[in-house]
Protein backbone atom coordinates (compact mmCIF):
# COMPACT_ATOMS: atom_id res chain seq x y z
CA UNK A 1 0.00 0.00 0.00
CA UNK A 2 1.04 3.56 -0.53
CA UNK A 3 2.99 5.18 2.28
CA UNK A 4 0.35 7.86 2.74
CA UNK A 5 -2.51 5.37 2.96
CA UNK A 6 -4.70 6.57 5.83
CA UNK A 7 -8.03 4.96 4.97
CA UNK A 8 -8.92 1.44 3.95
CA UNK A 9 -11.53 0.17 1.55
CA UNK A 10 -13.94 -2.04 3.45
CA UNK A 11 -13.48 -4.84 0.92
CA UNK A 12 -9.72 -4.87 1.60
CA UNK A 13 -9.95 -5.21 5.37
CA UNK A 14 -9.73 -8.65 6.93
CA UNK A 15 -12.23 -9.78 9.56
CA UNK A 16 -10.61 -8.61 12.80
CA UNK A 17 -11.63 -10.19 16.12
CA UNK A 18 -8.64 -9.37 18.38
CA UNK A 19 -6.39 -6.32 18.83
CA UNK A 20 -2.77 -6.15 20.05
CA UNK A 21 -1.07 -2.92 21.12
CA UNK A 22 2.59 -2.02 21.28
CA UNK A 23 3.26 0.27 24.25
CA UNK A 24 6.22 2.68 23.95
CA UNK A 25 5.48 5.56 21.61
CA UNK A 26 2.07 4.07 20.83
CA UNK A 27 0.12 4.01 24.10
CA UNK A 28 2.68 5.81 26.29
CA UNK A 29 4.72 8.90 25.41
CA UNK A 30 8.06 7.36 26.41
CA UNK A 31 10.11 7.48 23.21
CA UNK A 32 11.05 11.12 23.81
CA UNK A 33 12.51 10.09 27.19
CA UNK A 34 14.78 7.50 25.58
CA UNK A 35 15.88 10.09 23.04
CA UNK A 36 16.63 12.71 25.70
CA UNK A 37 18.75 10.31 27.76
CA UNK A 38 20.66 9.02 24.74
CA UNK A 39 21.40 12.59 23.62
CA UNK A 40 22.79 13.35 27.10
CA UNK A 41 25.06 10.31 27.04
CA UNK A 42 26.40 11.10 23.56
CA UNK A 43 27.01 14.76 24.42
CA UNK A 44 29.79 13.65 26.78
CA UNK A 45 31.62 12.25 23.79
CA UNK A 46 30.88 15.30 21.60
CA UNK A 47 28.50 13.27 19.47
CA UNK A 48 24.88 13.84 18.49
CA UNK A 49 21.96 11.42 18.41
CA UNK A 50 20.58 11.13 14.90
CA UNK A 51 16.88 10.48 14.31
CA UNK A 52 17.76 7.81 11.71
CA UNK A 53 19.44 5.76 14.45
CA UNK A 54 16.48 6.23 16.77
CA UNK A 55 14.19 4.84 14.06
CA UNK A 56 16.30 1.68 13.90
CA UNK A 57 16.40 1.25 17.70
CA UNK A 58 12.66 1.69 18.29
CA UNK A 59 10.89 -1.51 19.28
CA UNK A 60 14.07 -3.56 19.77
CA UNK A 61 14.96 -5.42 22.95
CA UNK A 62 17.19 -3.29 25.20
CA UNK A 63 20.47 -5.16 24.70
CA UNK A 64 19.98 -5.34 20.92
CA UNK A 65 19.26 -1.61 20.76
CA UNK A 66 22.29 -0.93 22.99
CA UNK A 67 24.63 -2.87 20.70
CA UNK A 68 23.32 -0.96 17.69
CA UNK A 69 23.66 2.36 19.53
CA UNK A 70 27.30 1.74 20.53
CA UNK A 71 28.27 0.50 17.09
CA UNK A 72 26.60 3.21 15.02
CA UNK A 73 27.73 6.11 17.21
CA UNK A 74 31.36 4.96 17.18
CA UNK A 75 31.52 4.33 20.93
CA UNK A 76 33.18 0.92 20.63
CA UNK A 77 36.06 0.86 23.12
CA UNK A 78 34.67 3.88 24.95
CA UNK A 79 31.36 2.54 26.26
CA UNK A 80 30.12 -1.05 26.18
CA UNK A 81 26.45 -1.85 25.45
CA UNK A 82 26.10 -3.10 29.02
CA UNK A 83 27.59 0.10 30.47
CA UNK A 84 25.29 2.15 28.24
CA UNK A 85 22.24 0.30 29.58
CA UNK A 86 23.29 0.80 33.23
CA UNK A 87 23.79 4.51 32.67
CA UNK A 88 20.56 4.88 30.73
CA UNK A 89 18.66 2.94 33.38
CA UNK A 90 19.79 5.30 36.14
CA UNK A 91 18.37 8.28 34.28
CA UNK A 92 15.17 6.66 33.04
CA UNK A 93 14.18 5.22 36.40
CA UNK A 94 13.27 8.69 37.65
CA UNK A 95 11.57 9.75 34.40
CA UNK A 96 9.30 6.81 33.55
CA UNK A 97 6.73 7.18 36.37
CA UNK A 98 5.68 10.59 35.02
CA UNK A 99 5.05 9.45 31.42
CA UNK A 100 1.70 10.34 29.88
CA UNK A 101 -0.71 8.51 27.58
CA UNK A 102 -0.55 9.19 23.85
CA UNK A 103 -3.57 10.97 22.32
CA UNK A 104 -6.50 8.62 21.74
CA UNK A 105 -5.03 5.69 23.68
CA UNK A 106 -7.51 5.74 26.56
CA UNK A 107 -10.50 6.33 24.25
CA UNK A 108 -9.62 3.39 21.96
CA UNK A 109 -8.77 0.91 24.72
CA UNK A 110 -11.94 1.70 26.67
CA UNK A 111 -14.05 1.50 23.50
CA UNK A 112 -12.74 -1.92 22.48
CA UNK A 113 -13.03 -3.30 26.00
CA UNK A 114 -16.60 -1.99 26.40
CA UNK A 115 -17.56 -3.71 23.15
CA UNK A 116 -16.09 -7.07 24.13
CA UNK A 117 -13.11 -7.02 21.73
CA UNK A 118 -10.22 -8.97 23.32
CA UNK A 119 -7.15 -6.72 23.62
CA UNK A 120 -3.61 -7.14 24.90
CA UNK A 121 -0.20 -5.46 24.98
CA UNK A 122 2.93 -6.90 23.34
CA UNK A 123 5.93 -4.77 24.31
CA UNK A 124 9.71 -5.02 24.12
CA UNK A 125 9.89 -3.39 27.57
CA UNK A 126 11.00 -5.70 30.34
CA UNK A 127 8.95 -6.06 33.51
CA UNK A 128 10.87 -3.55 35.65
CA UNK A 129 10.44 -0.75 33.13
CA UNK A 130 6.85 -1.74 32.38
CA UNK A 131 5.93 -1.30 36.04
CA UNK A 132 7.55 2.14 36.21
CA UNK A 133 5.93 3.34 32.98
CA UNK A 134 2.42 2.19 33.89
CA UNK A 135 2.39 3.42 37.52
CA UNK A 136 -0.10 6.21 36.74
CA UNK A 137 -2.12 4.15 34.27
CA UNK A 138 -2.84 0.89 36.07
CA UNK A 139 -6.61 1.18 35.66
CA UNK A 140 -6.35 1.43 31.87
CA UNK A 141 -3.81 -1.39 31.52
CA UNK A 142 -6.00 -3.60 33.73
CA UNK A 143 -8.46 -3.72 30.80
CA UNK A 144 -5.97 -5.80 28.81
CA UNK A 145 -6.67 -9.54 28.62
CA UNK A 146 -2.92 -10.12 29.06
CA UNK A 147 0.43 -8.39 28.64
CA UNK A 148 3.53 -9.88 27.01
CA UNK A 149 6.82 -8.18 27.91
CA UNK A 150 10.27 -8.34 26.36
CA UNK A 151 11.71 -10.46 29.17
CA UNK A 152 9.01 -13.12 28.82
CA UNK A 153 10.81 -16.52 28.60
CA UNK A 154 8.79 -17.44 25.50
CA UNK A 155 9.94 -14.34 23.62
CA UNK A 156 13.25 -15.67 22.32
CA UNK A 157 13.98 -12.87 19.84
CA UNK A 158 13.00 -9.22 19.81
CA UNK A 159 11.19 -7.33 17.06
CA UNK A 160 11.33 -7.55 14.00
CA UNK A 161 11.10 -11.27 14.81
CA UNK A 162 7.42 -12.19 15.32
CA UNK A 163 7.92 -13.88 18.70
CA UNK A 164 6.20 -11.33 20.95
CA UNK A 165 3.09 -11.20 18.74
CA UNK A 166 2.86 -14.97 18.31
CA UNK A 167 3.07 -15.39 22.10
CA UNK A 168 0.37 -12.72 22.48
CA UNK A 169 -1.91 -14.58 20.02
CA UNK A 170 -1.43 -17.82 21.94
CA UNK A 171 -2.53 -16.39 25.28
CA UNK A 172 -5.94 -15.06 24.34
CA UNK A 173 -8.82 -17.12 25.68
CA UNK A 174 -9.28 -20.11 23.38
CA UNK A 175 -5.93 -19.31 21.72
CA UNK A 176 -3.93 -19.42 19.65
CA UNK A 177 -5.95 -16.94 17.63
CA UNK A 178 -5.59 -17.03 13.84
CA UNK A 179 -3.06 -14.25 13.01
CA UNK A 180 -5.26 -13.11 10.12
CA UNK A 181 -7.89 -12.07 12.68
CA UNK A 182 -5.48 -9.95 14.72
CA UNK A 183 -4.88 -6.23 14.22
CA UNK A 184 -1.64 -4.80 15.64
CA UNK A 185 -1.03 -1.12 16.47
CA UNK A 186 2.63 -0.07 16.27
CA UNK A 187 4.72 3.08 15.98
CA UNK A 188 8.10 1.47 15.25
CA UNK A 189 9.33 0.09 11.93
CA UNK A 190 10.71 -3.02 13.68
CA UNK A 191 7.33 -3.56 15.35
CA UNK A 192 5.38 -3.28 12.11
CA UNK A 193 7.74 -5.80 10.53
CA UNK A 194 7.29 -8.13 13.51
CA UNK A 195 3.50 -7.98 13.14
CA UNK A 196 3.67 -8.68 9.41
CA UNK A 197 6.16 -11.51 10.03
CA UNK A 198 3.57 -12.97 12.42
CA UNK A 199 0.97 -12.90 9.63
CA UNK A 200 -1.07 -10.11 11.25
CA UNK A 201 -2.44 -6.80 9.96
CA UNK A 202 -0.55 -3.73 11.16
CA UNK A 203 -1.59 -0.12 11.62
CA UNK A 204 1.33 2.25 12.01
CA UNK A 205 1.10 5.44 14.07
CA UNK A 206 4.57 6.84 13.35
CA UNK A 207 6.42 9.77 14.82
CA UNK A 208 6.04 12.57 12.23
CA UNK A 209 9.85 12.74 11.93
CA UNK A 210 10.08 9.14 10.74
CA UNK A 211 11.06 8.85 7.09
CA UNK A 212 8.01 7.91 5.03
CA UNK A 213 9.90 5.01 3.43
CA UNK A 214 9.25 3.13 6.69
CA UNK A 215 5.49 3.42 6.16
CA UNK A 216 5.33 1.01 3.25
CA UNK A 217 5.23 -2.23 5.27
CA UNK A 218 2.13 -1.20 7.23
CA UNK A 219 -1.41 -1.98 6.05
CA UNK A 220 -2.55 1.45 7.17
CA UNK A 221 -0.80 4.59 8.43
CA UNK A 222 -2.53 7.14 10.68
CA UNK A 223 -1.13 10.20 12.40
CA UNK A 224 -2.78 9.51 15.76
CA UNK A 225 -4.92 6.88 17.49
CA UNK A 226 -7.62 9.56 17.39
CA UNK A 227 -7.76 9.04 13.62
CA UNK A 228 -8.49 5.30 13.78
CA UNK A 229 -11.84 4.28 12.28
CA UNK A 230 -12.84 0.89 13.79
CA UNK A 231 -15.55 0.38 11.15
CA UNK A 232 -12.91 0.07 8.43
CA UNK A 233 -11.71 -3.10 10.14
CA UNK A 234 -15.10 -4.58 10.96
CA UNK A 235 -14.87 -3.44 14.57
CA UNK A 236 -17.67 -1.64 16.48
CA UNK A 237 -17.80 2.07 15.56
CA UNK A 238 -17.22 4.84 18.07
CA UNK A 239 -20.41 6.30 19.53
CA UNK A 240 -19.21 9.83 18.82
CA UNK A 241 -16.27 11.53 17.03
CA UNK A 242 -13.04 12.25 18.89
CA UNK A 243 -13.15 15.57 20.69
Amino acid sequence: MAANKCSLAAADAPSITHVVFDMDGLLLDTEKLYGEVQENILARYNKTFEWSLKAKMMGMKAIEAARLFVEETGLNGLLSPEEFLVEREDMLRTMFPACELMPGASRLIQHLHANGIPICVATSSHTRHFQLKTQKHGELFSLMHHIVRGDDPEVKQGKPSPDVFLVAAKRFEGGPVDPKKILVFEDAPAGVLAAKNAGMSAIMVPDPRLDSSYHETADQVISSLLDFNPSEWGLPPFDKPAS
